[in-house]
């Protein structure tokens, strides 16, 4: 036999064979049931303000207690200032870097879940509200009501949200549960109990009686269907109301 006989010839590369019927239809049946058992990726909802999200809340009290505390045994009024005043523009620089350049947030989406809303991913978060009515509580008031206002802020506020969302069934304005409403009041109590007990000489019948007002009006205002973010008005409500309770009932600031 001479070499041009030879099968395939030299230098020609012998056909790949062919995957027969029947392992092609092994192959379909496993890409098939692949496809079945491969459970699809789903994220969970956006958070929104009917969601728990504790770690939001609990930051939020945290930065209150904290900032509230340091106001009450570290800091003078004017100190005060100045160092919400400086953290007040950071948050707002941050909260602008952080809306204009997107892209940067990505990188942390599990920060973006835990600490922001969907109505937040492009528009300014609670953050800046908050920071800036700490900022006008501390320049407004007396730093006894200045304290009311901040720990009702930190503290009895994020208590109602947990409450009305676990527990509110009763509603007499919607998306405002009695149940709600009723931790608020309880909170803003005995915070201010504490707060005018320790910083007033005032006989315990007027603290309790200036302490059930100012609860009652804030909880009251808490339930009020307004647009303004309660992060601002809320603190400087209280506030405002402890002045008046404080006259009526005789406190001394």
């Amino acid at each position: 036999m001479t070499d041009e006989k030879k099968s395939g010839g030299e230098g020609e590369a012998s056909p790949e064979a062919e995957p027969s019927a029947e392992t092609r239809e092994r192959l379909d049946d496993i890409a098939h049931t692949a496809s079945k058992t491969t459970p699809p990726v789903v994220l969970p909802p956006e958070p929104t303000r009917k969601s728990l999200q504790l770690s939001r809340r609990g930051f939020h009290m945290l930065n209150g207690v904290a900032g509230a505390t340091a106001y009450a045994v570290l800091f003078s009024h004017q100190q005060a200032v100045y160092l919400l005043g400086t953290v007040a523009c950071l948050i707002y620089l941050f909260e602008q870097i952080r809306i204009n350049y997107p892209e940067l947030m990505t990188r942390f989406p599990g920060a973006q879940r835990a600490f922001y809303r969907a109505e937040e991913r492009f528009k300014e978060s609670a953050m800046i509200p908050y920071a800036i009515a700490v900022l006008l509580t501390i320049l407004t008031f007396p730093k006894a009501l200045a304290l009311i206002g901040i720990y009702t802020l930190a503290v009895a506020d994020p208590i109602s949200a947990i409450v009305g969302i676990r527990f509110g069934r009763h509603h007499i304005v919607k998306e405002k549960s009695v149940e709600g409403s009723l931790a608020f009041l309880a909170a803003t109590f005995f915070i201010a109990m504490f707060v005018l007990w320790a910083s007033s000489y005032a006989m315990f019948s007027s603290i309790l009686g200036a302490s059930l007002l100012i609860a009652i009006a804030g909880a009251a205002f808490e339930m009020l269907p307004i647009r303004l973010d309660d992060n601002l008005t809320i603190p400087i409500f209280v506030g405002f109301m402890g002045w008046l309770s404080c006259a009526i009932f005789g406190v001394p600031l």
